[in-house]
Order: structure tokens, then C-alpha cells, then sequence
């Protein structure tokens, strides 16, 4: 899953996609590269600035929305807000990716209306609030509330078939209790479900490795490989190219890649100056 932030206040490339041509070029060179799914946001999940105005944020989303379905793309959406939920959809966005946990069911409603999938993510906070509550067992709080939230929106018309789980790295979370949920997350991964790992660039990461965003891929690939190990089906990543390239290399290696007797390397990418 490749991101494409329509959000000038992103914590990582905030800013850096101006217009919809922009943000479009990003989406294919993602898919080029090796994405299968396009992540769209349109509102930053930090905490320092209070949350958009509905309109506002379909008015970001919603023309690239409209670009990638006619490109023929699979668009996921990631939004908490109702009135953005059915702008997208209804535009054909097929996956809605929502940051709230569920907060409000009646996202449930519109996707099992549309026939959209659903990412249930697992989140103690508001949105928009940064909040850590008091956790008895951080693993166990997130495996009990994907279940609950799992009933909730299979009980609201979403087919099981059609939800994704995602534990919430750093949402209501410190770093310490989101590692401790990656390193367990084969206990969401048991719940049946494909599970989402929105973990690239993380505070998570900045804080074991205490380097900023842009300099956290070579933490974000240590991520992506345990969560694989742990069963995770979707990696959710800035950088497409180079964690499509790991996974290249870490499959041949293992041997779950067949690798050619006959393979070479082309003579202009022996050496660079």
C-alpha cells in the first residue's frame, strides 16, 4: 500500500505533492514500483492542529479520488469522517481506511452499502487527540477490541471477507507499547483477518533508531520484515521501491523466489559514478 498524502500538514511529506497532477504522478510512479493499493489522505493524523472541516477534506480527496478509479488503481481512503467516507466511495474508492476504530459505525453502514472493505483499526484516542490511557495489557486490549469492532461491523452488514485489521502503531500508544503490540501481533493475525501494517517512518521507529521522518526507511524495512515473519498481509509505506526491493531480495534468499541459472546483471547497472 503506497501513500499518497493530499495533506500539506503530513508528518513526513507534507507539502511536498502540490495539485492533483502532482499527487496522480506520485500514485503511478507508487504502483510503477511496485504498489497494489493507493492509500489516499487528505488530514494528517497529528495532534497539533485541530481536525478539517469535512468539506475541506473532500475537496482535497475527492478530485484525486475520481483520477485514480479512472486509472483503473485500487484506492483505499483514509478517513474517519462520514460525509468523506461517502464522497469517496461513492466515487469508487474501494477501500475505506478508518483511523478511528470504529468510532462512528455508521462508516460500517455506508461500506457494507457500497461493498467497500474495511480497515478496523485499533486506536483508545479521538481522533485528532494524542492521548495514551493506562493499559493493563497493551496486546490484549488490541486483540479484544479488533474482535469487538469485527462483530460491530459484521453485525452492520461488512461481510468478514471484506475487513482488513490494523493494531495502530503509535495511535494512543506509546513507542514502548506499540513494539510491544508488533512484537505480538501474531495474536491479531490469529483473529483471521488480512491485518494492515501502517508502520512506515513511525514515532515508533524515530525513537529506537532517534532519527526524523524522512531518515527512518532503513528502520521501516526491519519493521516491514517482522511484521511479514508475524503473518501481516499489507505493509502501508512511503518509500514503494525500496521496500519492493527488499522483498525481492529477502524471497530469493529464503527461496520462495525462483531465481533464474541464467541470471545477469545488465552491464549499465554494474557501476555508477
Amino acid at each position: 500500500m503506497g501513500v499518497v498524502n493530499a495533506s500539506p500538514e503530513s508528518f513526513s511529506d507534507g507539502g511536498d505533492l502540490v495539485g492533483v497532477d502532482a499527487q496522480v504522478a506520485r500514485a503511478e510512479a507508487l504502483v510503477e514500483a511496485g504498489a497494489s493499493i493507493i492509500d489516499v489522505g487528505g488530514e494528517s493524523g497529528v495532534t497539533n492542529r485541530p481536525p478539517l472541516p469535512a468539506q475541506e477534506e473532500i475537496d482535497r480527496v475527492l478530485p484525486l479520488v475520481k483520477r485514480l478509479v479512472g486509472l483503473g488503481l485500487v484506492v483505499s481512503v483514509d478517513t474517519w469522517k462520514l460525509p468523506v467516507a461517502r464522497a469517496v466511495l461513492d466515487a469508487g474508492a474501494q477501500i475505506l481506511n478508518d483511523v478511528s476504530g470504529l468510532r462512528d459505525p455508521r462508516l460500517a453502514e455506508v461500506c457494507a452499502a457500497t461493498g467497500a472493505a474495511l480497515v478496523i483499526m485499533h486506536t483508545r484516542a479521538e481522533p485528532k487527540k494524542k492521548e495514551f490511557p493506562v493499559y493493563g495489557d497493551v496486546v490484549a486490549d488490541v486483540v479484544a477490541f479488533l474482535r469487538e469492532k469485527m462483530a460491530l461491523a459484521h453485525a452492520l452488514g461488512v461481510p468478514p471477507e471484506r475487513l482488513v485489521l490494523d493494531p495502530g502503531p503509535d495511535f494512543a500508544k506509546t513507542p514502548a507499547q506499540t513494539i510491544a503490540v508488533l512484537r505480538h501481533v501474531d495474536q491479531v493475525v490469529a483473529l483471521g483477518r488480512p491485518v494492515l501494517l501502517a508502520i512506515s517512518r513511525k514515532d515508533f521507529i524515530g525513537a529506537l533508531t532517534q532519527r526524523r521522518p524522512r531518515a527512518r526507511d532503513a528502520g521501516t524495512l526491519a519493521a516491514v520484515g517482522a511484521g511479514i515473519d508475524a503473518g501481516g498481509a499489507i505493509v502501508r509505506v512511503h518509500d514503494v521501491a525500496a521496500v519492493q526491493d527488499y522483498l525481492t531480495v529477502r524471497a530469493a534468499l529464503r527461496g520462495q523466489l525462483e531465481v533464474a541459472e541464467d541470471l545477469t546483471l545488465a552491464e549499465e547497472l554494474r557501476r555508477e559514478r
